[in-house]
């Protein structure tokens, strides 16, 4: 009865610290997020203020902070969204696959993420560029751990013949290098390619090089 009575009180108290919420408050914390990531991937973190994220949300201050009672949470949540949909595609990267097959999609993935979440990227990109401080142990931890994974899969196709000897942790990294560019530098690459080559089709146009590149490099020699 002593156990059964302290399982009931935990209850009570996971309950009352973390209430359930109802459609309206989530609908009003992903308002919030959406006005977060505009304000955060134009201005950085340093840059945006609670201000600025309340007047791109609609809503008045006090009413933000109800949701979230500091920037730094607004921002970590953000990133914790963010740095998941990031690593998706490098956990699809299957070791009984064909390696080819495998590396092809997953450039094609990187590049439809540079396409359709370049906010998120440059988020990303800020926050690196600035050290790192509020996602360190993301990436010293869950991410590096994924990557180190998935290198030792692409080690197993090198020793297995399958594609050419290479450093599989560089190769990942220029694979990021490459597809992330045309999200961060999105309006370089733009006035670069000029009106007739920077429409929608430079994303293909980028696949289909950056497969030449990588692909062509790793085919087994000999």
């Amino acid at each position: 009865m002593r156990d059964l009575a302290i399982r009931e009180s935990a209850t009570v108290i996971t309950s009352t610290q973390a209430p359930r919420r109802t459609r309206i408050q989530q609908e009003k914390r992903e308002l919030i997020l959406e006005a977060a990531l505009e304000v955060f991937s134009t201005n950085g973190f340093r840059g945006s203020t609670i201000d600025q994220i309340a007047e791109a949300a609609g809503m008045s201050k006090p009413n933000l902070l109800y949701y979230f009672r500091r920037k730094e949470d607004i921002h970590e949540t953000l990133m914790e969204r963010l740095l998941e949909t990031w690593l998706a595609p490098l956990r699809e990267l299957d070791d009984i696959g064909d390696p080819m097959t495998e590396l092809r999609s997953y450039i094609r993935r990187k590049l439809e993420m540079a396409r359709d979440f370049p906010r998120e990227s440059r988020l990303f990109a800020n926050e690196i560029l600035q050290g790192a401080p509020r996602i360190m142990p993301l990436l010293a931890g869950e991410l590096k751990t994924l990557v180190d994974e998935k290198a030792a899969v692409i080690k197993g196709w090198m020793r297995a013949g399958k594609i050419a000897r290479t450093d599989p942790w560089h190769l990942i990294f220029s694979i990021w290098a490459t597809t992330q560019h045309y999200a961060d530098f999105d309006v370089q690459v733009r006035a670069v390619l000029g009106p007739n080559r920077g429409g929608d089709g430079r994303f293909e146009d980028a696949a289909r090089f950056l497969e030449q590149l990588f692909l062509d490099g790793l085919k087994p020699k000999g």
